[in-house]
């Protein structure tokens, strides 16, 4: 557990990555150096999947990580960077090789401190505040696309044998990330997790546990555990973040404020994003 002090926002983090009970070896990373804070599940079977996720938490700690805030082109530079260096480990392969990934770094905009929440892939960004859970990223997979066009419905996605085919990875034609600005509250708890969790986990009993989990050590110790008993079919990677001061004050009526953005391009889309 580490507690950090980024452009005034106090922050308390934890992060654990664990095998599992099925696999291996651990194909996911995960990155907690402020302004940044993210996971990565590498694709491609062993000595190319951990590879894949190494590489894009290498570029991320290069280009991203830096005193005080983040940046939006420091992002779109470190995205750039992973999939550069995914697609060498995968020009080494005879299967190939790919990552998601799923990130929270703090930046500055209208003066006030913002989450920049990005994915790519079916790691995900929730936010828990409150008693209230909710996941700030889409999954880029099948199971969330045929819920999207309407031909599946949500009840029916857990379901679903193909659900988790990734649409999006970093290394793959399609490695266009999404993201958010969402302005930083304080005594928020945001959680960063591979598949390996929501695979295992449905989202009340994320929520309940983040509820009644105590510190951000505590919590991600917990998260890993009830995985690994439901069945520990994957790896499993989580990182909760607390924050302690410095953010804004929550609304009456809660939402997160979340606006779409796009770190591929110079102009922002700044449509405003439904609460999930």
């Amino acid at each position: 557990m580490a507690e950090l002090m980024v452009g005034g926002v106090r922050l308390v983090v934890a992060g654990i990555s664990d095998t599992g009970r099925k696999r291996k070896a651990n194909e996911d990373s995960i990155l907690v150096e402020a302004p940044v804070f993210l996971v990565a599940d590498g694709m491609g079977g062993y000595e190319a999947g951990d590879r894949a996720s190494q590489a894009v938490v290498a570029a991320f700690r290069e280009h991203g990580v830096a005193e005080g805030f983040g940046t939006l082109v420091a992002i779109r530079n470190s995205l750039v960077a992973a999939d550069a260096r995914v697609a060498a480990v995968a020009a080494q392969t005879s299967r190939g090789a790919g990552s998601t990934v799923a990130g929270a770094v703090l930046i500055e905009h209208d003066g006030a401190p913002h989450w920049l929440v990005f994915n790519v892939g079916d790691s995900r960004v929730y936010r828990h505040a409150g008693t209230v859970l909710e996941q700030l990223t889409v999954d880029h997979s099948l199971g969330q696309a045929l819920v999207d066009e309407g031909t599946l419905h949500p009840d029916q996605l857990a379901s679903f044998p193909d659900r988790n085919v990734i649409t999006r990875a970093i290394g793959a034609p399609d490695s266009t990330a999404d993201s958010w600005l969402v302005p930083v509250i304080d005594g928020e708890r945001l959680l960063i997790c591979s598949d390996g969790l929501t695979s295992e986990l449905a989202d009340e009993s994320i929520r309940a546990t983040l509820t009644m989990g105590g510190r951000p050590e505590s919590v991600a110790s917990t998260l890993v555990q009830r995985a690994n008993e439901a069945g520990g079919r994957d790896n499993v990677s989580v990182v909760v973040i607390d924050v302690i001061g410095g953010g804004g004050v929550a609304p009456a009526e809660y939402t997160t404020g979340a606006v779409m953005l796009s770190v591929e391009h110079d102009d922002a889309d700044e449509s405003t994003v439904p609460v999930r």
